[in-house]
């Protein structure tokens, strides 16, 4: 006696057609969202992962990557604007929690208190926001050195006084000790339009591909219901 075992998948046609459709429609979804962050401050590529099975299992086999490349980085007029040359991420905290960004836009409010544009404060290396000792008569007086050290100058005294050291970390919370913060820079996206478009091509002639072949298929499956309508 002979036991053949194995997997046999068969589906029908019009399934698989439709399925890829949407598969590469969420893929092209993908691609599109990185072109629209390419001028967005702070925001880093995502890279679709296409799974072994998403030919069998469709949109629940595509997942996301961040791409932490360091994007371009471009001077600015705000001393409060702050951009990080190594990979890193500001830590700040709303009221959802403890978020991580790349977006350096910051602002001081009257009390002397270091916020991000949507007032989330920003947090120091040791886990507590930051806070200016004295409320500086220009926005000038604020410097930011490599380290993320933030200090303030007090002109009664002349000398500059430490308000404490931005924190910086990397995806796993662990503090990044060489964040190189760049004052009076903004960090623009690390998308390159060239490459979001050549990758969009091959996506979009097959998903044209499956549109065609799901149309045919449709055509064939009208004229057969159509004849056997004439028959009966």
């Amino acid at each position: 006696m002979k036991i053949n075992g194995g997997i046999r998948y068969c589906e029908k046609g019009l399934t698989a057609s439709l399925r890829a459709m949407h598969v590469q429609s969420e893929l092209i979804g993908m691609y599109n969202e990185n072109v629209t962050g390419f001028d967005k401050i702070g925001y880093q590529r995502k890279d679709p992962i296409v799974s072994s099975f998403t030919e069998y299992i469709g949109i629940h086999g595509l997942s996301q990557t961040i791409d932490d490349k360091v994007g371009r980085i471009a001077m600015s007029d705000n001393p409060l604007d702050l951009a990080l040359a190594n990979k890193g991420y500001f830590q700040t905290q709303t009221a959802e929690g403890v978020k991580l960004t790349r977006d350096g836009r910051f602002k001081l409010d009257k009390s002397g208190n270091l916020l991000t544009l949507e007032d989330g404060q920003v947090l120091s290396n040791a886990g507590t926001p930051i806070k200016l000792p004295i409320v500086p008569e220009k926005i000038e007086d604020v410097k930011v050195n490599a380290k993320g050290m933030v200090s303030v100058l007090n002109r009664k005294t002349n000398k500059f006084e430490q308000a404490g050291c931005i924190g910086v970390v990397d995806t796993n919370g662990v503090l990044v000790m060489d964040p190189q913060v760049k004052q009076g820079y903004n960090e623009y996206s690390n998308v390159a339009l060239q490459n979001e478009f050549i990758s969009m091509m091959p996506v979009i002639r097959n998903f044209e591909a499956n549109r065609q072949i799901f149309m045919i298929q449709n055509q064939n499956l009208q004229k057969v219901i159509s004849q056997l309508g004439t028959t009966s």
